[in-house]
């Protein structure tokens, strides 16, 4: 919920360009390991686009050194249930 428009948010996944060609269809859980990590959901920051990304989206996906910081980018509190 409100995942579009404030800031891209750290997932747990790793990034892997050929994952989803082998992952399961439901709830992928992401490669286990990698050079870099995934962010989601867009910024506040732009013009609409980040590259070829649409950026205000919750199901846009970005791709980041994890070494990197961003004033564009946060993260979420979950939980597990």
């Amino acid at each position: 919920m409100d995942m579009a428009g404030n800031v891209w948010e750290w997932v747990n996944d790793w990034y892997d360009s050929s994952y989803y060609s082998m992952s399961p269809s439901n709830n992928p859980p992401g490669p286990a390991t990698g050079e870099y990590r995934v962010l989601r959901g867009g910024s506040w920051f732009g013009n609409g686009y980040y590259g070829d990304v649409l950026d205000v989206r919750s199901a846009s996906r970005f791709v980041i050194n994890p070494g990197v910081w961003s004033s564009l980018g946060g993260f979420r509190c979950v939980r597990s249930q």
